[in-house]
This record gives C-alpha cells, structure tokens and sequence, in this order.
C-alpha cells in the first residue's frame, strides 16, 4: 500500500503514531533531547486512547521545545516548529488524520532539505517513468514512514514499540545530518 492509503485507512492511534513519529524524528532541529516526546508516545499505549493525557503531554512538550522568534530559522526548522504547533489538542476526528497528512508531507521536505545530495542526481539515476529517484536521506524517510504505519495498522498499542523503534532510528541519521551541516556552517 502507498503511504497515502495507508494514512487514508489508519485509525486515530496509528494517525497519532504516524504524526508523532514524524515529528520525534525531527526534534534535532528544535535543539530537543531524545526522551522530549516520550510522555507523549505513553499516552498513545493507553488502551482508553485517545484521552486527556496527550492533550497535556502535548502542552509541556511545546513549551519544552519553544524556541526563538522564527525570522531567522530556515526553512528546515520553520516546517518542523509547524508540525508541532498544528498538533491538535484531540486525538481524533478529522483534526488528527489531517495533522498526520501534513507531518509526513513536512517530514519527507525536511529531509530534501537536508539531504546534501538532493538535487545533485544525474541522468543515469532517472526512473523508468523519467522522474528522478529520491534521494537517498529522503528514500530512507519515506521507508520510515512506512514501516511506522504497517507497525500501528492492525496492531493496537503492541505496534508502537516498532514504530518508536524507527523513529529513534531516524532521529539518530537527522541528528548526525544537522551536526554536519552546522559544521560545514562554520
């Protein structure tokens, strides 16, 4: 299935999941640590999901990670600063599915962004059908996504251990990916 159906048929657990992992794999660039999220995948293996508990994980983990005024932040940052304060407050309906649709389209730009061989592909790397094939940061992104939705489709609370599994992973490459980039900065 396409990430797209895969979202389109996740119910709000895996909606939720797939949202947050989106946005834990890009907490290097709000300067957060590893556990800042954590709370807020606990809420998600609550079998009364969703409840009140993300609602205030949510709060505390904005505050935790609010950051300068945006004007000087680039476009890398200002995408993940969104993906967090579009969260919404519930954990269901309309709000969440479309939250997760926005994470992932911010995610897979994040890691173009980033991805220093991003543009640079040549002719001889083309598809069949002629579009370039994604990069490689951006390949392992959208692999990621996948995986984290197959893990909570289906599954339950059981799925979330994979899915923050894979989304440790990816925070490891981002944040390896944001260090050399600052230092190539300096």
């Amino acid at each position: 299935m396409s990430l797209v159906e895969l979202i389109t048929r996740a119910d709000a657990r895996g909606l939720a999941g797939s949202g947050l992992a989106c946005l834990d794999r890009c907490v290097p660039l709000l300067d957060g640590d590893d556990e800042i999220l954590r709370p807020l995948w606990a809420t998600l293996a609550d079998d009364a999901m969703p409840g009140p508990g993300w609602a205030r994980e949510l709060e505390r983990a904005r505050d935790a990670l609010a950051g300068p005024d945006a004007s000087g932040e680039d476009e890398a940052v200002l995408l993940a600063r969104r993906m967090l304060a579009a969260a919404p407050a519930e954990c269901s309906g309309a709000g969440i599915r479309t939250w997760a649709d926005a994470c992932s389209v911010a995610s897979l730009r994040i890691h173009r962004l980033l991805d220093s061989a991003g543009d640079s592909a040549g002719e001889d790397l083309r598809r069949q059908d002629g579009a370039e094939p994604p990069s490689p940061l951006v390949a392992a992104e959208l692999r990621r996504q996948l995986t984290v939705l197959n893990a909570l489709t289906g599954h339950g609370p059981a799925g979330l251990r994979r899915a923050l599994e894979i989304s440790t992973e990816g925070r490891r490459v981002l944040r390896a990916v944001v260090s050399r980039r600052a230092r190539g900065r300096a």
